[in-house]
């Protein structure tokens, strides 16, 4: 299937990237969220963003402007119906999202493939709850995503070849590289990722060492670009967490059991970047540990 347009559902750190890199690739852009406020924030960062890279060379001014104007928002979720491929990029809570495709189901075009971007959600179990499990699959950017080269394509169980193949080009055409996950919790780059920065919460709960100590070792001793604390505090600790919930409900393992430390700064509501403080404070000039 040849796909023109494109609605993303969820306008945050997460859609908005996505709408900026399917902009440039040529497609045309319904993007939704529920409130005006974000929408419209939405555009002021991808506008923003796509400034960065037109100053840098990475794009024309030309291509930027023409971007831009692929881009409308809407706050009917009924009219991303029409368009021939849904990204779901809303909060990573399985009744939302179920909530999101039940409302969207009855204004869908019958070729029209739903996916989601979810970091580690049953895809079969969310298909499921849809009148095409067939033409469901999983489309997981990375953060930031105008940035990261990988889009993780997952299969549900019930997933077609024609579903994979459409999904597969469309990762071709925005340039990025394609890696094929089999549905299990977290799928590939979570599952590997995640226990590693709980890991690291639980060298600081143990009193191992503290924010600053962690962060270098990892940095400085395995060439991380990030220390794994910096790291969640970008991704958000109540992603990480709600991750590693997933994987230690999934695999009923014990060595995916959330850091008390974890769920206590998701507690205190100290998410990371985006609420100013976690792991580190933002409040000021320069980020400072918390512990």
């Amino acid at each position: 299937m040849d796909v023109k347009s494109v609605g993303v559902i969820g306008a945050g750190q997460m859609g908005n990237g996505i709408a900026h890199v399917l902009a440039l690739a040529e497609y045309d852009v319904l993007l939704n969220d529920v409130n005006q406020d974000a929408l419209e924030a939405a555009l002021t960062t991808i506008e923003g963003n796509m400034a960065r890279q037109a100053s840098r060379g990475k794009i024309t001014e030309e291509a930027m402007q023409a971007a831009l104007g692929r881009i409308q928002t809407t706050l009917a979720l009924p009219e991303l119906g029409q368009t021939d491929l849904v990204i779901e990029a809303a909060t990573e809570r399985e009744t939302i999202k179920q909530a999101i495709f039940e409302d969207l189901q009855p204004h869908l075009q019958p070729h029209t493939i739903l996916t989601s971007n979810t970091s580690s959600i049953s895809i079969t179990r969310l298909a499921s709850r849809t009148d095409r499990p067939e033409r469901f699959m999983g489309f997981h950017f990375m953060n930031p995503v105008p940035l990261m080269q990988l889009v993780e394509l997952i299969r549900g169980i019930a997933t077609d070849e024609e579903t994979f193949s459409t999904c597969k080009a469309v990762v071709d055409r925005l340039g990025k590289t394609a890696a094929s996950a089999e549905d299990f919790p977290a799928f590939i780059v979570n599952r590997i990722l995640m226990p590693m920065i709980n890991e690291a919460v639980y060298t600081l709960y143990e009193g191992v060492g503290n924010v600053q100590s962690i962060d270098q070792s990892m940095k400085l001793g395995a060439n991380h670009p990030m220390g794994p604390l910096e790291l969640a505090d970008f991704i958000g600790l109540d992603t990480c967490l709600a991750i590693m919930n997933v994987l230690h409900e999934g695999l009923a393992d014990t060595k995916y059991r959330p850091c008390p430390l974890l769920t206590k700064y998701v507690e205190a509501g100290w998410l990371g970047r985006k609420t100013e403080r976690g792991f580190y404070d933002y409040r000021g000039e320069v980020p400072v540990p918390t512990r």
